[in-house]
């Protein structure tokens, strides 16, 4: 065979190092695209300007960017065949990419784990993004439920990893030059700094985007993510199209830009579930409630720790029912940490 299937779960061994295919070199037209799809607009990500009054010699590509593109390289590997994404940890960006840099992705398997239907199973990858240099720019852990294809295949022996719940604040990659003691507030769009938010504060970001079919496929497509449940609706049972994760990831952070609009830089990722599948026609909405606050060695940056909550309805601030289980309206629960002015 010259096609390749995917993996499934009887396919994935302990300590397995994966190294993807095709690197990417990303310029300013991801930029423009990623704009295009999100209603986006912190200013480090829009303006040379800003970014550079803030130190930088000019502004990044935006932090999502970069997650989206080094997902998109382990689908193949990773998730051709998954029934879903479920969760993320130990995630930091440890530097920023520019226009021009060339992104591939390696993961590690770390973990695994069979169902109890014994259909599917959960595996458990450490995947790292490095650039044209071999410079680490992004790592992170997700676990994702794969199909078998031998059924009668034998169970692996049962290796959960422990994973940090939180990322230390102290560990967090600062981007070198990084200075917000000449931030300009008025050019951000808010005047709220790190001593401005309180641990417990929650914020309704009031919008609201209703994700389409065709914008989510444009998206999906762009960053080569090649996950069938996305493109192919014979994939899933009921025949639905199962939006990206990353899509209303995306779409939750560019909506909490009203609220967190000096929130500049996503610089660590704790935790976070895909709680309830999104499917075109549903609205996305979002609220964030503030974890934690921490200061950095960089002058004038702070670092919140916020709980960004995308939901496809229902009143805001509500996460889980008595049961403890998550709302059926609630798509996506993200754990972070975001550079702030102090």
């Amino acid at each position: 065979m010259k096609t390749n299937p995917g993996r499934f779960f009887e396919d994935y061994t302990l300590g397995q190092v994966i190294d993807h295919a095709v690197p990417r070199t990303v310029k300013m037209g991801e930029r423009a695209l990623y704009h295009m799809l999100y209603p986006t607009r912190h200013a480090l990500y829009s303006s040379d300007q800003f970014a550079q009054g803030c130190g930088l010699p000019f502004s990044p590509l935006d932090d999502m960017i970069a997650f989206h593109i080094v997902f998109g390289k382990t689908v193949p590997d990773v998730s051709l065949n998954a029934v879903a994404n479920l969760g993320y940890a130990e995630g930091r960006w440890k530097m920023p990419v520019w226009p021009g840099d060339t992104l591939r992705a390696r993961s590690e398997v770390i973990g695994l784990k069979q169902n109890s239907n014994g259909k599917t199973g959960v595996v458990y990858v450490r995947t790292t993004g490095l650039n044209q240099h071999d410079e680490e720019v992004l790592e992170y852990v997700r676990w994702v439920m794969v199909r078998k294809s031998d059924l009668d295949a034998p169970a692996p022996e049962t290796v959960v990893p422990e994973l940090s719940t939180v990322v230390d604040p102290g560990t967090l990659v600062i981007p070198k030059g990084l200075d917000f003691t000449g931030y300009n507030f008025t050019q951000a769009g808010e005047p709220h700094r790190l001593g401005d938010y309180e641990v417990g504060e929650q914020i309704d970001h009031v919008d609201g985007v209703t994700v389409e079919e065709a914008e989510h496929m444009m998206a999906t497509r762009l960053w080569q993510n090649t996950a069938k449940v996305h493109f192919d609706t014979s994939a899933r049972p009921d025949g639905s199209r199962l939006i990206y994760g990353g899509h209303v990831i995306s779409m939750a952070r560019a909506l909490s830009f009203n609220g967190l609009a000096n929130a500049q830089m996503v610089v660590g990722l704790n935790g976070g579930a895909h709680a309830n599948p999104c499917l075109a026609g549903d609205t996305i909405r979002a609220w964030s409630e503030v974890l934690d606050k921490a200061k950095t060695s960089a002058p004038g940056v702070g670092a919140l720790r916020l709980r960004l909550v995308a939901t496809k309805g229902g009143d805001p601030f509500r996460l889980r029912g008595e049961d403890g289980k998550y709302l059926p309206e609630v798509l996506l629960d993200l754990d972070y940490w975001a550079l702030v002015p102090l």
